[in-house]
């Protein structure tokens, strides 16, 4: 067995609470080993602590995404269906915040100016719904 890290370092080192840790471990994500009582991690639990941590900050994936990701084994593809929608969901993620890059960078240098609100080409970029 190789070097093992505390669940404390192990929560240092990635800048999250020891709770999320024992939450990860709860849903199956984690595997760590007991020693007294306490729970250390192997080099392979911390890669997978980076790699949930990654999903979810990057991909910003769920929970049941990344469980689904780490359970990837047999014949199934429900995994590769995970990451397509995840793909899309993203895409239309960067859709909304590239319009509004867009919108803000028009309301620095808008004609405008303190009055925003009765710019044509910002009120055009306004969804109203009824």
């Amino acid at each position: 067995m190789d070097d093992l890290t505390a669940i404390r370092e192990v929560a240092d080192r990635f800048g999250l609470p020891i709770s999320t840790l024992h939450y990860w471990e709860r849903r199956g994500l984690l595997a760590p080993h007991r020693r007294s009582g306490r729970r250390y991690f192997d080099s392979e639990q911390v890669y997978r602590v980076a790699l949930i941590k990654l999903w979810r900050e990057t991909g910003l994936m769920s929970i049941e995404e990344i469980d689904t990701l780490l359970r990837r084994r047999g014949p199934g593809r429900e995994w590769q269906e995970a990451v397509h929608g995840r793909i899309a969901a993203l895409g239309a993620h960067i859709d909304r915040l590239e319009a509004a890059r867009t919108y803000l960078g028009h309301l620095l240098t808008c004609a405008h100016g303190d009055d925003l609100e009765q710019c044509p080409q910002f009120r055009a970029t306004v969804p109203v719904h009824s």
